[in-house]
């Protein structure tokens, strides 16, 4: 049995989050592996174009580590945000519809504002965190030389010093867009529903269901690393499985409470 619960009182219907079962994260992807392959060709397009373009972004800064390094794990900073089409296509098939991959590619229309608002937040993360790595880089890693292999990086002392705080640093700003996007932004997508609503409900439906949604955000960070470490093209596949499961996720987590659906 689940629990409901609003997350702010006011004048309006306001969103419902329900508290979940641990092992729902697993029946997410379930659900999702079979969004996949219910739209092959516009999910993996979808993936597949993503992967490309970060591809090429880490290409053109493959000789400094650093950056090619805060780039490869903003994924996951960026992943939520990069998903929507996908969110769009698993909204698409559960209405009955046939979703295409020029309808996913757009579905940002939907609810622009509130839509590119949270675009902008992301963009500025991503922005502090590519500065942020360069800079602890810079001051943990003054004596190390990566002209020969980057595997010099894993074995001197300031190298493993700079993977254990980038890690650490990274966690925590990974932690928090995970906190406020995990379902804000499928919600506008589905809802013509403001910025701060869909951050108050994501906000809630982490924190009423923490172990579950720390086993969700485990599960992203594995299947995203397994799409990174085969150079990209492992993200055609891992991008849509966990685009359409957050879908589910959302669906799951967040009551519809009497606001109107977006029309497609």
């Amino acid at each position: 049995m689940t629990a409901s619960i609003r997350v702010i009182e006011s004048s309006l219907t306001t969103p419902k989050v329900r508290a979940v079962p641990l092992e729902r994260p697993w029946e997410w992807l379930g659900a999702g592996w079979k969004d996949l392959w219910r739209a092959p060709a516009a999910s993996i397009s979808y993936g597949l174009l993503f992967a490309i373009m970060g591809y090429i972004l880490v290409s053109l800064v493959v000789t400094r580590f650093q950056f090619a390094l805060a780039l490869t794990t903003g994924f996951l900073l960026a992943g939520p945000f990069l998903a929507m089409g996908l969110y769009d296509i698993s909204r698409r098939l559960e209405a009955g519809e046939v979703p295409t991959f020029g309808q996913a590619l757009t579905a940002w229309r939907h609810n622009m504002l509130p839509i590119l608002l949270f675009g902008l937040l992301i963009g500025l993360l991503m922005i502090v965190w590519v500065r942020l790595s360069a800079l602890l880089f810079g001051v943990i890693v003054r004596d190390l030389s990566l002209d020969g292999s980057v595997a010099q990086l894993f074995f001197s002392g300031s190298g493993l010093t700079f993977l254990i705080v980038f890690t650490l640093v990274g966690a925590i700003i990974a932690a928090v867009v995970f906190a406020i996007s995990v379902v804000s932004i499928p919600m506008m997508l589905d809802h013509k529903i403001d910025f701060i609503t869909a951050v108050l409900t994501s906000l809630t439906a982490v924190s009423v269901n923490p172990a579950t949604m720390a086993l969700w955000a485990a599960l992203i960070v594995i299947f995203t690393g397994i799409g990174l470490i085969t150079f990209y093209i492992g993200l055609g596949i891992a991008l849509p499985l966990i685009g359409h499961a957050s879908w589910h996720a959302y669906r799951d987590l967040v009551e519809d409470g009497g606001i109107e659906r977006q029309p497609f």
